[in-house]
């Protein structure tokens, strides 16, 4: 089991405030539902909470079975997908999919044949990424996700790409691949987090320093 403790989180870009005192202990087992405007720091909160970017003040601990993690570690418990991370599309599905389960490991169930079928790609093995729709690019992230094992799952803007058959697939994943996890969804759509248990509304942590 694995809880991620702030103390104090604090992050400016040169003078602007981002976000300040952000003081929660996230728990495995629970969703969190990051929200607010477009441009208010939604992505920056799950940057810095991933260990992505570095806060500017204040305490980020990863707590794995009662034993602090390494920061340089943290990436291990964690898959982090969204619109703006690239893939590497020289690669075809079928190189990707090996180079990033050599990092990660698959969810108890889940190999490349029965994901390929989960995310509707049976088709696209030797295909490369760069030749993929959009579409397909975003399910082929969420999959990472849904049939990976990481303890830890940060979805920003998850359904962006999606149409309603991708929508449906993506609440469906959630439910059913996400609920033993610490879950965290940055978004300004109910439709992308109504599943979440715990709202966190990024203007509550804009206060002038």
């Amino acid at each position: 089991m694995i809880k991620i403790h702030t103390s104090g989180l604090s992050k400016k870009y040169f003078r602007e405030l981002i976000f300040k005192n952000v003081s929660i202990d996230f728990e495995q087992g629970q969703s969190y539902a990051v929200t607010g405007p477009n441009g208010s720091g939604k992505s920056t909160l799950l940057k810095v909470i991933s260990g992505m970017i570095p806060q500017t003040s204040g305490v980020l601990k990863y707590i794995s079975d009662g034993k602090e993690s390494d920061p340089d570690h943290y990436y291990r418990h964690l898959t982090f997908i969204s619109p703006y991370l690239e893939l590497i599309e020289e690669f075809t599905l079928k190189e990707f999919l090996s180079f990033h389960f050599k990092m990660k490991m698959y969810k108890e169930g889940f190999n490349i044949d029965n994901l390929l079928n989960f995310a509707y790609l049976e088709d696209s093995l030797n295909k490369e990424i760069r030749n993929f729709s959009s579409g397909m690019k975003q399910r082929l992230k969420l999959a990472l996700a849904f049939c990976g094992n990481s303890e830890v799952v940060f979805l920003d803007e998850p359904t962006t790409n999606l149409d309603v058959k991708g929508f449906n697939w993506y609440r469906e994943g959630v439910k059913n691949h996400l609920s033993d996890r610490l879950l965290f969804i940055a978004s300004n759509q109910l439709k992308e987090y109504e599943s979440c248990e715990t709202f966190i509304n990024i203007m509550d942590f804009k206060q002038t320093p």
